[in-house]
Parts: structure tokens; C-alpha cells; sequence
């Protein structure tokens, strides 16, 4: 693509972002990038939007929903772009709900191991067996799939 302009049509954009149009389209209507408008309405993008794009797929890749990207971007002051200061400091802020994503992820592996490795998956020794719904109470879906927190093992 050569040297990047300072401001970047929405095809540029995409084409070394990698994220296709409707994408971007998409993250500017929530509030995550931001264009500016031509005499001729055309979008045009800082360049700098480039590595905020970075960001949010960096979030995105360890779960984190967009409103919780979105939300975390509204902190920097004058909607800029992420340093590597503030990617740090943001990430603290995720730290605790994806140590318990992670040790949701552990133990559910350990348990499908154990079902699978022993190859019996009988109800009767089966950990995540819920006879007679008696898990009901703790409310929808698979409580003792979900991370402690929630009501888990």
C-alpha cells in the first residue's frame, strides 16, 4: 500500500486493517471509530484508527464483548488511541474476569478429560450428572460448568 496517509478512506482502512466495510460501518454506529465527514460526506479515518482497530481485535480475542471495549474506550480522554500505558492499565480492569474465564476454561477441559478418558460416561459416577434436576435452584443452563462466582465448582 506504500506510505499511509493521515487520513484514510474507508476502502484504505479496510484494506490494512483487514476489516472489511461493513465491519468498520459497524463499529462507528457503537461508538468504537470515528470518521469524519468530506464536503462530499465521504468517510475519512485518522490513520491512528488503524491501532485502535488493533485494540479492539486484541479484546476480542480474549472474549471481551464489544460494549466492554466500547466502554473501556469512552476512559481515554478525547476518544484518542490507546498507548501502551493505557492498553496496560485497561487490561487490568479485564484481569479478574479473564483469570475466572480462564479457570472456567481449566475446569471444563479437566472434566471432559475425565468423562472421555475413562469412556464409561456413566450417570452414576459422572461429575456433571444432575439427578432428579436437583441443580434446578441454581438457576438456567449448566451451573456447574459456569465459574465459581456464578454458582460453578
Amino acid at each position: 500500500m506504500g506510505h499511509l496517509p493521515v487520513r484514510l478512506t474507508i476502502g484504505q482502512l479496510a484494506e490494512r486493517s483487514g476489516v472489511p466495510h461493513t465491519t468498520l460501518r459497524f463499529y462507528e454506529e457503537r461508538g468504537l471509530i470515528h470518521a469524519e465527514r468530506t464536503a462530499g460526506n465521504q468517510r475519512r479515518y485518522h490513520r491512528a484508527t488503524l491501532r485502535r482497530l488493533a485494540f479492539i481485535a486484541a479484546a476480542q480475542r480474549v472474549g471481551l464483548t464489544l460494549t466492554q471495549v466500547r466502554d473501556v474506550l469512552a476512559t481515554l480522554p478525547d476518544g484518542r488511541t490507546p498507548t501502551v500505558e493505557d492498553w496496560a492499565r485497561l487490561s487490568e480492569q479485564w484481569r479478574a474476569e479473564l483469570d475466572t474465564r480462564i479457570d472456567a476454561l481449566h475446569r471444563l477441559r479437566d472434566r471432559l478429560t475425565s468423562c472421555i478418558g475413562c469412556g464409561c460416561l456413566s450417570l452414576r459416577s459422572c461429575q456433571l450428572h444432575n439427578s432428579d434436576d436437583a441443580l434446578a435452584a441454581l438457576g438456567p443452563g449448566a451451573p456447574l460448568l459456569k465459574p465459581a462466582r456464578e454458582g460453578g465448582i
